[in-house]
């Protein structure tokens, strides 16, 4: 009896040993794994504008994503111009790229620019300062300097380093070659007839496959995003203005889906997920898009926002100023337009609507 206690006393401190070793285990990893999260952090500032560069992690190993993240902090009078997509970061494999902007509660402007990236190489590595410009409109300050059209805020250089996954003291010279191979055995008849009549086989499902691809293959044909857009415009003022609550929120949600659908398409903004504000702020950034057409957005997307979010009711008047924006803009902008490829089956009925001069045509089968 005694010996059975002797035992069972044995098997629990051992079990409780055992446990104690794994929690040290887990918390070690808890520790390097923040350890490997720090971050660096570079502030600069200027007058009313401050800009904080940060980059995490601190140590990264090679193959890891590391984040980088620009944000402006300034009062809302002050206008700021953020650096291009890219800048300074061609060494680095762009994965991912998410701008923001919100309103602090003390009234401020607080916005970011959010890259995933990876480098390339291990070792010392380095961001270049990022440069980003202002002007200060608030009553009584000076809006640029005298030698410039704004403001300029360089952040400081920010150097890390990424680990290499060879261990230490692993040689840089590749291993001597090795013997000689065998060679290969001597094919027997009933190999050689399996081999031919495999490659028999793989021959005639190619060629099925073929025949089934050509009798299935499906037009595609190229449009301009101009002619895309005009034509869905023009199908939606087919039917007239609407007159009924509901048909006037559905009216505004197609047009403003056809506006921010050719924005996409015309300047190359892939941003489907950003709310309308963030959406103003990346268009802001397109250089073929005037101060002008710029407003003409901006009022626009607001006044659909404000009958498909809000509530609003549009009158006539603020129906027919948002189709004659939508015209007017699509008109304005429809010079060099990209062509888009569009099936066959999105474009019946397009060659019977009239659209001003036709954009170049292409098809191609798929």
């Amino acid at each position: 009896m005694k010996w059975f206690f002797a035992v069972h006393i044995a098997n629990r401190v051992r079990l409780n040993c055992l446990a104690i070793v794994f929690l040290f285990a887990v918390l070690g990893l808890i520790v390097n794994s923040r350890a490997d999260a720090t971050e660096i952090k570079k502030v600069n500032e200027l007058g009313p504008v401050k800009v904080t560069t940060t980059l995490t992690p601190e140590n990264p190993t090679i193959g890891d994503e590391i984040q980088l993240e620009i944000k402006a902090e300034y009062p809302a009078d002050v206008e700021v111009l953020m650096p291009e997509f890219g800048e300074a970061l061609s060494r680095y494999s762009i994965l991912d790229f998410v701008p923001r902007q919100h309103i602090a509660d003390d009234g401020s402007i607080v916005v970011t620019q959010r890259y995933t990236l990876q480098p390339y190489l291990s070792g010392e590595q380095s961001i270049t300062p990022i440069l980003v410009e202002f002007i200060d409109n608030r009553a009584g300050k000076k809006p640029t300097p005298d030698d410039a059209d704004a403001f300029e805020i360089l952040t400081d250089r920010i150097d890390f380093s990424v680990k290499s996954v060879l261990p230490r003291g692993a040689a840089n010279e590749l291993k001597p070659p090795m013997g000689k191979l065998e060679l290969p055995r001597e094919l027997t008849t009933s190999s050689l007839v399996w081999l031919i009549l495999g490659g028999l086989l793989l021959i005639g499902l190619a060629i099925a496959v073929w025949v089934y691809l050509r009798g299935h293959r499906k037009r595609v044909i190229r449009r301009s995003a101009y002619e895309i857009a005009r034509r869905k415009l023009d199908q939606l003022l087919s039917s007239g203005l609407p007159g009924n609550e509901s048909g006037i929120e559905q009216f505004f949600v197609s047009i403003s889906s056809i506006v921010r659908k050719y924005l996409e398409d015309r300047f190359d903004l892939h941003a489907p997920d950003l709310t309308t504000e963030e959406f103003l702020v990346l268009a802001a950034k397109s250089r073929e898009l005037s101060n002008e057409h710029q407003k003409l957005l901006r009022g626009f997307l607001k006044q659909a926002d404000l009958v498909k979010f809000a509530g609003v009711r549009a009158d006539a008047n603020e129906i027919e100023k948002s189709r004659d924006v939508a015209i007017r803009f699509l008109e304005d902008t429809r010079e060099n337009a990209p062509l888009i490829q569009v099936s066959s089956d999105d474009t019946d009925g397009l060659a019977l609507s009239s659209i001003g001069n036709s954009s170049e045509r292409e098809e191609a089968n798929v």
